[in-house]
């Protein structure tokens, strides 16, 4: 099915556990989430180099999705830190020199973590509102002349009503619009941009605003024996895709308790994988003028290799039936992050699977 192209973004590869992702906030106290310690400040300096850079684009990338918090790069009310800042000048600058184009993604706002409930929601609070839009008003000065670089607002809505995301999002694209009318920017849905709620975005007369979710299920794969979030870590098993549905049953069973989950199903397969992601194929033929761009999925390190292969083949598969561009989660995760889904090995940052890396490339169907 032919969609309209995104051209330069057809299949990348996302950064987390640089910017973002380099310790997990769920285990601090309050008074040390919003602070940098030294080591941080270290690791940002180390992590990620321009090897990196030309590693990814060896692969066959076109893009790399950056991912970075707002407390990373704003120290605090529209006072922003040079030193991070200057990272990312010199991330940009590597992607020109390696020939892949960059989306630039706020992963974790001020009242928006993903995985972690805040005091105050982004949602409600005019003052963490006016700062977000300041942020990107800033990234914007800054690269103002670097139409190869895109603007993902935000990862992962929280599940929260989708009209105060609907109306920030709208406010932000505006704000930016003033000052650049061709910016190419991302905007997600709300449900940690789930498929179920492409439908709840507000659809804009603008053709460089682009649409974007994450594919993350069957959830009890993907995220199988993880550490962050209560049900895999409960449950404690290993996970095989595709499989009989039964194993999938018991998890549901067992974790909340459902007493015919899955009541129609006898595969976890591509068959599975293709009615599940229906609402985004729906969303696509609906507007076929739009941009939809799958921006994050991937299986968890720890899974057996093979299931991870089998699994990312037929997603990416589907996508390409769709036409639609893709980016995979991720490069690389620091070993102490509780999920990690890393695709490199940390020290010699070589693919952990050729398969895979033939699979990523969209080369093996």
């Amino acid at each position: 099915m032919a969609h309209k192209r995104f051209d330069g973004f057809m299949h990348g590869m996302g950064i987390g556990g640089w910017l973002t992702n380099y310790k997990r906030f769920a285990v601090l106290p309050d008074k040390w989430r919003g602070t940098l310690s030294p080591g941080d400040f270290e690791h940002f300096d180390t992590y990620i180099t321009e090897d990196d850079v030309r590693n990814i684009a060896s692969f066959g990338m076109d893009h790399i999705r950056l991912g970075f918090d707002q407390i990373v790069l704003e120290e605090a009310p529209g006072i922003y830190r040079a030193r991070t800042f200057a990272l990312l000048d010199a991330f940009v600058e590597w992607c020109e020199r390696a020939g892949v184009n960059v989306v630039l993604n706020l992963h974790k706002a001020v009242g928006n973590y993903c995985d972690i409930r805040e005091e105050v929601s982004l949602m409600d609070d005019a003052g963490l509102q006016q700062r977000f839009i300041a942020l990107w008003l800033e990234i914007e000065r800054r690269y103002h002349n670097r139409p190869e670089v895109a603007f993902e607002l935000l990862n992962e809505v929280r599940d929260v009503p989708p009209e105060p995301w609907n109306d920030l999002a709208q406010n932000a694209i505006e704000s930016i619009r003033k000052h650049n009318p061709t910016r190419k920017i991302i905007v997600g849905s709300t449900h940690w941009n789930s498929v179920g709620t492409l439908g709840h975005l507000r659809i804009y007369d603008d053709p460089n605003v682009i649409y974007t979710f994450h594919m993350y299920a069957p959830f009890e794969f993907t995220h199988q024996q993880g550490v962050l979030q209560a049900a895999p870590l409960y449950y404690n098993r290993k996970m095989a895709y595709p499989s009989d549905i039964e194993p999938y049953r018991d998890y549901q069973r067992f974790v909340s308790g459902a007493t015919n989950p899955y009541p129609d199903e006898t595969r976890m397969d591509k068959a599975w994988l293709r009615k599940h992601m229906q609402p985004a194929f729906d969303f696509a033929a609906a507007h076929p003028d739009k941009i939809l761009w799958c921006g994050e999925f991937g299986t968890i390190r720890h899974c057996r290799m093979e299931y991870r292969e089998n699994w990312m083949r037929d997603v990416i598969s589907l996508l390409k039936e769709h036409g639609l561009p893709y980016c995979v989660w991720n490069y690389l995760s620091t070993p102490n992050d509780g999920n990690r889904f890393s695709l490199v090995d940390d020290e010699t940052r070589a693919i952990l699977s050729p398969a895979m890396l033939r699979i990523i490339r969209g080369l093996d169907e």
